[in-house]
This record gives C-alpha cells, sequence and structure tokens, in this order.
C-alpha cells in the first residue's frame, strides 16, 4: 500500500507549494509512481511548481465524485512516473465530503507509491481535510521565531488528528541569520518539537524556476533542488547528510 503524506505549513510563504512539487518529482525520479494532490481549493497553484500552468488537469473532487477515473490523472510530460491532480476553483473546501475523500485516497494507496497533498496554508478546513486522510505529514516553517511558533502549533493539531510520523522541514535558510543569532539546527528542532526531515537554503533558482514555467527539479540540481533530492531519499530510508547551516 502507498503512503499519503500532508504537507503543511501554519501562515503562507513557508515555500510548502514549492518543496512538496519537489520531493515528489525526486520521489518520481527514484522509480516510484507519485501522486500531487493540491488541496488549496479556490486557490490552485501547485501546477504553477510543476511547470504545468499551460495544462488541463482534473480536479480531485471530480475523481472523488466518479466523473473521471483516478487514471485520468494527469501525467507529468518531463518526470515519468509523476501525476497530478488539480483543486477545484468553484467550489469551498467546506463543500468537500470527508467520507468521499477518504475513498479516493483508498484507491490512490493502492495506485501509488506516494501521494503528495499539498494542503492550504494555515489550520482551516483544507488543513483538516489532510490532517485526518493522512498517513504521516510533513510541517514546512522558516526559520524565524513567528514561522517556529506557527510550526509547533500546526504540529500539535496534527498530532490532536492521531497522526504520530511527523517531520519537519526548514525552508529558505539564510546562513547569515543564523550566524548573526548563533541559531543551530537543534534550536530549531526544541522549538517546533519535531524531528528534523530537511533543511532547505534559499535559492535564487526558485523564483527563476517558476518564471521560467519550469520544475525547480528540472531547472536546477542545487540548492533547494539537492536539498528535495536529499529529503526524498530520507522519505525513501536512506541516509543523508544535512545541509551546514
Amino acid at each position: 500500500m502507498g503512503q499519503v503524506l500532508a504537507v503543511v505549513s501554519g501562515k503562507g510563504g513557508a515555500g510548502k507549494t514549492t518543496l512538496c512539487a519537489g520531493i515528489a518529482a525526486c520521489l518520481a525520479d527514484e522509480g516510484k509512481k507519485v501522486l500531487l494532490m493540491d488541496l488549496d481549493v479556490g486557490l490552485r497553484n501547485l501546477d504553477l511548481s510543476l511547470g504545468l500552468g499551460d495544462e488541463a488537469a482534473i480536479p480531485f473532487t471530480a475523481v472523488m465524485r466518479g466523473e473521471y477515473p483516478l487514471s485520468r490523472a494527469t501525467t507529468h510530460p518531463q518526470i515519468s512516473g509523476l501525476s497530478f491532480l488539480t483543486a477545484p476553483v468553484t467550489e469551498t473546501p467546506e463543500s468537500i465530503d470527508p467520507a468521499q475523500f477518504a475513498a479516493l485516497l483508498a484507491e490512490v494507496r493502492r495506485t501509488y507509491d506516494f501521494c503528495l497533498l499539498d494542503a492550504p496554508a494555515g489550520i482551516g478546513p483544507g488543513f483538516a481535510l489532510a490532517a485526518r486522510s493522512a498517513d504521516q505529514a510533513l510541517v514546512v516553517c522558516c526559520g524565524d521565531p513567528a514561522s517556529l511558533r506557527d510550526g509547533a502549533r500546526t504540529a500539535q493539531l496534527l498530532e490532536q488528528f492521531g497522526l504520530q510520523e511527523i517531520r519537519l522541514v526548514v525552508n529558505r535558510i539564510r546562513r547569515r541569520f543564523f550566524r548573526r543569532t548563533r541559531a543551530t539546527v537543534d534550536d530549531i528542532m526544541d522549538a517546533v518539537g519535531l524531528p528534523l526531515l530537511g533543511i532547505v537554503p534559499e535559492d535564487e533558482a526558485v523564483p527563476l524556476a517558476a518564471a521560467l514555467g519550469q520544475p525547480l527539479t528540472c531547472y536546477s540540481r542545487k540548492g533547494a533542488a539537492l536539498a528535495c533530492r536529499h529529503m526524498a531519499l530520507r522519505l525513501l530510508g536512506v541516509r543523508q547528510p544535512f545541509v551546514r547551516i
């Protein structure tokens, strides 16, 4: 059976969607069959991080309600093994039936090795939909105190939904900031209270890839893209070094 991962963040701007796409692409590069699902109902943007902004994509609600089979999920033209379901733009998160969504994910687990749910930022209905349906979760935050506090609160809520396997991703790390504040990776982990999956450096390749309509991992093999590859390998149980800050 496949694994469903909820990728969440306490607030917007943490880079969750870019990392969700990057990790999924790297899992597919390792030979896994991967489905990405955008849960940001009404405000979809995962397609842009995948370089699929001009592609027609089926919303997950259409598959959930039997209008299309799961096999019609959009396949990525550059990344073999990676498929995508977008979020609907004319519905609200409250309109999604949790039982129907759970049934969809049961089929997804039978079909794919991994499914990454790109949850909307915050702790609203979309977050709850992802949290109650996932097998594990990745909490994405930045290294500043406000983001770490949000990450800690998000982790507490995930635990209330019964999730036990929750890991932390610290994104957009600026080494100068950490040198001046004398912060360490252990400080970050203590502040959020989660084991670390990855540290991702601030990388100008991220906005450049988006501007050019390319997936990050197809545009670059360094910086944030390399960090995504290391995180994908850790999810597969392969030991990888962490970026030094």
